[in-house]
């Protein structure tokens, strides 16, 4: 789930860059255009910091936050259609949770920065007495070119758990495709997702969301 990918920066540097931040996710960069596939730019008060030596060091870097976990919390399990990359700040008994391989990773302060497969379905848990905090970037998907382009929504009724229920199947579904280069053009708002599909994969799709409240439009 966790990949090495190479790049150490000081990750004391780019703690001491950032305010005292609180149990959240906070953002530290602005969009230009595309949430998922146009480039971002981090705000001004981080450039010229080791933030944005490390963000200049990735290979297409989108959303940059810093997401602070609790002691003793941790999120739902979810997977998502873009991978991250992850650097560890601070933080003690912490883990990035593999649930698909039910394996654990612990996020220790190393000043490497990890690749992370959001394919499988996953969690970050902290077990320590003190927040955790973690700097998350996503990477931006491909503008895959599609043979035969479908435009597609998946268009929900809205039921308990259905985010939950949607991780389980879609989302690991929707990465894996982005990968493989037969869907693109993805967007999501409230209960719909839009995207181009390969024509010939709609029937695989069908059978992701057969036992969801979901329908193709």
């Amino acid at each position: 789930m966790l990949t090495n990918t190479g790049i150490v920066v000081n990750a004391d540097k780019v703690l001491e860059c950032l305010p005292e931040l609180d149990v959240d996710k906070h953002e530290l960069s602005i969009p230009t255009g595309d949430f998922f596939y146009d480039p971002w730019v981090l705000k001004d008060e981080y450039k010229e910091t080791e933030l944005e030596i490390l963000f200049n060091k990735l290979e297409t870097p989108g959303q940059v936050r810093v997401n602070v976990i609790a002691e003793g919390t941790a999120y739902q399990q979810h997977a998502d259609i873009d991978d991250r990359y992850h650097l560890a700040l601070d933080g003690i008994e912490s883990y990035l949770v593999d649930l698909t391989e039910q394996k654990l990773y612990p996020t220790i302060k190393d000043n490497n920065v990890y690749l992370m497969d959001t394919s499988r379905l996953h969690s970050a848990v902290n077990f320590g007495y003190y927040p955790r905090k973690q700097v998350v970037i996503r990477k931006l998907l491909k503008r895959n070119k599609l043979k035969d382009p479908v435009s597609i929504k998946l268009v929900a009724t809205p039921v308990p758990r259905l985010r939950y229920n949607f991780d389980q199947t879609v989302s690991v579904w929707l990465n894996k495709a982005n990968k493989q280069g037969i869907i693109t053009n993805f967007a999501h708002k409230e209960l719909e997702v839009s995207l181009d599909i390969e024509g010939s994969e709609i029937a695989h799709l069908e059978k992701v969301i057969d036992d969801l409240p979901i329908q193709i439009k």
